[in-house]
């Protein structure tokens, strides 16, 4: 459940910026959010700015701060000037917002038109929400297209197998080529010369069929 009244909301407004460009200076968004919550007669208890810090990480220490004020209830609304601002990707956007209004927090982001105390502003989130999801599936779906593409050509999928060079040299012994060998082990063509190079170090490696194929170049 939401704030009961929209006015006279305890808010905290959070400001980020990883250069010291004028478009980025955290007083610019600090000034835009100040006159922001003056309009709506909001109380700021809270300023929080990660000066210096790139949106691509949740290791940000006024991220954590805003974070413990959400969870301890000591604010009722964030406000921000856009929403890359504070969220690191659209899983970070849709995760934090989903835990926000569980817990009755508002969200605004004010020159994305990011209005949690609407429903519109609320309905945008949900669909991307769904776009979230929908991306996700996509990504599934081709990763799983490609697994089963190296299958059907052939690879061998999964951490390499460790063989014992013993039982390599026994199947090239018996008169099995390089390939056969990787076929039925599922090892590299790498795997199999360090095991015949190591053997013949002591020994030649015999083989029951002198008419065996050599090993393949692209192997």
């Amino acid at each position: 459940m939401g704030p009961t009244s929209l006015s006279n909301l305890k808010v905290a407004i959070y400001a980020r910026c990883s250069t010291s460009h004028h478009d980025q200076n955290p007083d610019v968004q600090l000034l835009e959010l100040k006159r922001y919550c003056s309009a709506r007669c909001w109380e700021i208890a809270h300023e929080i700015v990660d000066h210096g810090f790139k949106g691509n990480t949740d290791n940000r220490p006024g991220l954590k701060n805003l974070m413990t004020l959400v969870r301890s209830r000591e604010i009722d609304a964030v406000v921000v000037v856009k929403m890359d601002r504070l969220f690191r990707s659209l899983k970070h956007l849709i995760t934090t917002l989903d835990e926000w209004e569980a817990l009755g927090v508002l969200f605004i982001a004010t020159k994305d038109n990011v209005d949690y105390t609407t429903p519109s502003g609320k309905l945008f989130v949900q669909v991307l929400g769904s776009l979230a999801e929908f991306e996700k599936a996509l990504i599934r779906e081709r990763t799983m297209m490609g697994l089963a593409h190296a299958v059907a050509n052939g690879k061998i999928l999964g951490r390499p197998r460790i063989h014992d060079p013993k039982e390599i040299i026994k199947l090239r012994q018996s008169g099995l080529s390089y390939r056969k060998i990787q076929q039925q082990l599922g090892c590299s063509s790498g795997a199999i010369n360090r095991a015949l190079t190591s053997a013949s170090q002591s020994g030649p490696v015999q083989q029951k069929n002198t008419d065996l194929e050599t090993r393949p170049q692209n192997d």
